[in-house]
């Protein structure tokens, strides 16, 4: 495949931080009488304000997000970056390329330094759009900052929230399947579906992103 530029998905697709989210989530899903599989399945790959405005809507939102993501900065020795994610970013120049993510600026800055992936000229948060995935509003923005038409672009996830914004958006996308099965990924229509960024070939041709699945399920 031939691209202008890649998005890249940040938890489970570039930083491994499952534990911590399901961790994190569990014990507020108890903490509130809620199953957590429940609820940690509905938190990848949203913005976590959405994920407790679906379960507490009368609550006092910024204060429940702000405690999670309290809990979740105190743990980024537990973050590190997911299996050809260094590889991936060092094949591409800095113009080519954006994290897109649904968490906060603050802790995708953490969890990028704490993994050691170089940090991006482009990052689109959760604080960046007034909504959040699968709302393509994400992606769109993320390819306008890079210059380039969001059909232009690749998009890369892992959770069906996120394959539905760049969907939306006109991306190509690549799926991960770092967090979710195989068989969900396909329902979430994704153009081609990898266990992680090893399994993708980058290089650059006549000032374009070229990528191969080495392997698809």
């Amino acid at each position: 495949m031939d691209c202008g530029a890649l998005l890249f998905d940040l938890d489970g697709t570039l930083v491994d931080s499952s534990t911590v989210l399901e961790r994190t989530w569990s014990a507020w899903a108890l903490m509130h009488g809620f199953n957590p599989r429940l609820v940690v399945g509905l938190a990848h790959g949203r913005r976590p304000i959405d994920t407790v405005r679906d379960f507490l809507p009368n609550s006092n939102l910024y204060s429940e997000v702000t405690r999670l993501e309290a809990i979740e900065l105190s743990e980024l020795d537990q973050v590190v970056a997911l299996p050809g994610a260094q590889d991936a970013l060092r094949m591409v120049l800095d113009n080519q390329w954006a994290v897109v993510t649904s968490g906060s600026r603050k802790l995708a800055l953490g969890r990028i330094e704490a993994s050691g992936l170089p940090r991006p000229k482009i990052l689109i948060t959760g604080d960046d759009v007034g909504r959040g995935k699968p709302d393509p509003e994400c992606y769109m923005a993320a390819a306008i900052r890079l210059g380039r038409n969001p059909a232009d672009c690749i998009a890369f996830e892992d959770a069906p929230s996120g394959l539905a914004a760049a969907r939306a958006a006109g991306c190509t996308v690549v799926a991960l399947t770092t967090t979710h099965s195989p068989n969900r990924l396909k329902e979430a229509k994704a153009d081609g579906i990898v266990p992680n960024l090893a399994w993708v070939r980058f290089g650059r041709k006549d000032g374009r992103v070229q990528i191969t699945l080495r392997h698809s399920t």
